[in-house]
């Protein structure tokens, strides 16, 4: 395969080390500018502007060059639907499409810079949303279509979104999400600057047989529009607008440590260059591939590895609304054997759940058009990188674990197929053209300190195109969380250790953000929402190890007086939590305790409470205001856990 990989020349690393602009603009002239930079890279620390001075749409180099190209015909999307339907899209069928729906934008007052939240569920339609928004040069804020009506006002408020784009439902694990239902809920909380809802008609009469009949919502006319009546009525064609290579493309809101969630701004020339790169070298991308990547595009996976990567390089994509266990436990696999997919890339989640499900789902189908498979979200657990490589790969397979972040937009350490020599459980190397070291507290690198093995917190040391803008309408915030700890580098938050052959390790955060399922959740925003019930008087919450989900969250709340525990009101503030920010959030334990370990200056003491919930020797109490409060924990958690 050495021979075949689209990156094989293993000098690329000490030539990125070298000349990292020149690897960049080498890579950034891969896509189509309508006017060239004329310089590669500003930096002045905490900000960079990349390829200055360029003009680009991200649009144009993701569907209109591949048209002009003479690939019309080449098939852009197989779009499954949960209910079994499929629709087939050429490039030419969504360049027709997507400048339908940027005519139907314009017709409902959307301008370049405008914002324009998207809450959808992952059909094709809300690609086309997306790269409408990158023709006309509007902002998309997507949010995963699963989160709450407060989750989702929020962001809408925080970007000032003049348009929401939506359906009147979608369809996950045999049911259906009300999304026009909770879009009237998060209005209703008030949502100022929204002018127009626009509905697609997905649902309509239920697809399912035996589904439930479906009610769409209240209809509010004037602010309402149903996406079939101006998508192709209100104009056909739409020219691409140049874009400055710093405008800004999407902002994506993602957890932060303080409860409100942060607004990543990533922009158009470096983001389309790491994510086109990255896709084209770590997924060794050809013609004739079937690419998977299974993320929504609420998250960032979706963002750069359903949408802008993979389109960028012109690559035949599945795309599917839908679980995994629906109708069987095998929909994935015969996703695969019916599509003939070759590269598909998955979280360590889904992957640990495929391991309890059995290995008869996946060996009742074929999949031997499996050529190489991806892993992203978190760090992967070496007994599901070999199962994920044996079981579903036939041990033939090459296995990229990847690592990045919602800030990094593209992949930064990763094996490269056909050159790296992998080990179950290690992202391994930095890719070509980012630096990459592990410091400790004090900022002192230690791998030029002491060499290897050494262990610690992750930093970036160097600039990147794809690394995010800053945190929309608040700039100081973007400097004190990733730029105030070190004067030097960029905090990624994770905790890492390199092996004696340099080889990257990743442990995780080391702050109060909670990886769920791959997903980032911050403490502070599950414990705002148990406080938020009346019952509740506080919480802590933690993300202890969960084999499935990498972390699952844990609670322990203090009632207010007059309440009385009950599994019932366990189960009602569970909900509760789910209801203000989403299902992922909903706690897997809920322990009702009389107090919390805290230190004498009042601070929780969360690092007590993740070693009683994982079953560890207790660390240092010595700064407890009352020691024995968690040992009494323990003493309860064990109780509940036999």
């Amino acid at each position: 395969m050495a021979e075949r990989a689209n990156l094989n020349d293993p000098t690329a690393y000490q030539l990125a080390l070298t000349d990292p602009e020149g690897w960049w603009s080498d890579w950034a002239k891969r896509l189509d500018w309508f006017e060239h930079w004329h310089k590669v890279l500003e930096w002045e620390k905490p900000y960079a502007k990349w390829f200055v001075g360029g003009k680009i749409n991200a649009c144009y180099n993701c569907v209109d060059r591949h048209v002009a190209a003479g690939k019309g015909d080449k098939v852009a999307w197989l779009a499954e639907g949960e209910p079994g339907d499929l629709r087939v899209f050429t490039y030419q069928d969504v360049l027709d499409e997507v400048q339908k729906v940027a005519c139907a934008f314009a017709s409902l007052g959307v301008q370049k810079g405008d914002r324009v939240c998207i809450y959808m569920g992952q059909g094709p339609e809300l690609t086309l949303a997306m790269l409408a928004c990158a023709r006309i040069g509007a902002v998309h804020s997507v949010v995963f279509g699963g989160f709450s009506s407060d989750s989702l006002e929020e962001r809408i408020n925080d970007a000032g979104a003049k348009l929401i784009v939506t359906a009147d439902g979608s369809w996950r694990n045999g049911k259906v999400v009300e999304l026009k239902r909770i879009i009237n809920e998060a209005i209703e909380k008030g949502c100022p600057t929204v002018n127009h809802v626009l509905v697609y008609e997905r649902i309509g009469q239920p697809l399912a047989e035996g589904a439930a009949a479906y009610d769409r919502g209240t209809w509010h006319d004037g602010r309402d529009v149903w996406w079939h009546e101006v998508v192709g009525s209100t104009g056909t064609t739409y020219p691409c607008e140049p874009m400055d290579s710093e405008d800004l493309l999407f902002i994506l809101y993602t957890s932060g440590s303080t409860g409100k969630p942060k607004g990543i701004m990533h922009t158009t020339g470096g983001y389309l260059t790491g994510t086109s790169a990255t896709a084209h070298a770590i997924f060794d991308l050809k013609d004739e591939d079937i690419f998977w990547c299974t993320a929504d595009c609420g998250w960032v996976t979706g963002h750069s590895y359903v949408v802008y990567g993979p389109m960028a390089n012109g690559v035949t994509q599945v795309l599917y609304e839908g679980g995994p266990a629906t109708p069987e436990k095998d929909r994935y696999w015969r996703i695969i054997e019916r599509h003939k997919v070759s590269i598909l890339y998955t979280a360590p989640t889904a992957i640990r759940t495929f391991m309890k499900w059995g290995d008869e789902y996946p060996q009742s189908c074929d999949l031997s058009s499996l050529r190489l498979l991806g892993s992203v979200g978190e760090p992967i657990n070496p007994e599901a990188w070999m199962w994920y490589r044996d079981v579903i790969g036939s041990g033939r397979c090459p296995v990229v674990d990847t690592w990045w972040q919602t800030e990094t937009g593209a992949i930064m350490i990763t094996p490269l197929p056909g050159m790296t020599t992998t080990k179950p459980g290690s992202a391994t190397r930095p890719f070509p053209g980012i630096y990459a070291t592990i410091y400790d507290e004090e900022g002192q690198d230690l791998l030029e300190k002491h060499g290897l093995p050494v262990g610690g917190l992750l930093v970036l040391k160097r600039p990147w195109p794809s690394m995010l803008r800053g945190i929309w309408g608040d700039p100081d915030r973007y400097v004190k969380t990733y730029w105030s700890k070190f004067e030097d580098a960029y905090f990624a938050g994770d905790g890492a250790k390199m092996d004696e052959d340099g080889y990257f390790w990743l442990l995780g955060r080391v702050d109060d953000i909670m990886l769920v399922s791959g997903h980032n959740i911050s403490t502070m925003e599950v414990e705002s929402a148990l406080v938020d019930h009346p019952a509740v008087a506080e919480a802590a919450v933690i993300g202890k190890a969960h084999d499935i989900k990498g972390q699952a969250i844990s609670a322990f709340v203090i009632l207010r007086a007059g309440n009385q525990p009950s599994p019932a009101l366990e189960q009602e503030i569970k909900q509760h939590v789910a209801g203000k920010i989403g299902a992922l959030a909903r706690p897997d334990d809920l322990f009702v305790v009389g107090e919390l370990p805290k230190t004498r200056s009042g601070k929780i003491m969360r690092r007590l409470l993740r070693d009683v919930a994982e079953g560890r020797a207790l660390g240092d109490t010595t700064t407890l205001a009352d020691p024995t409060v968690v040992r009494a924990l323990r003493e309860q958690y064990e109780d509940r856990e036999g």
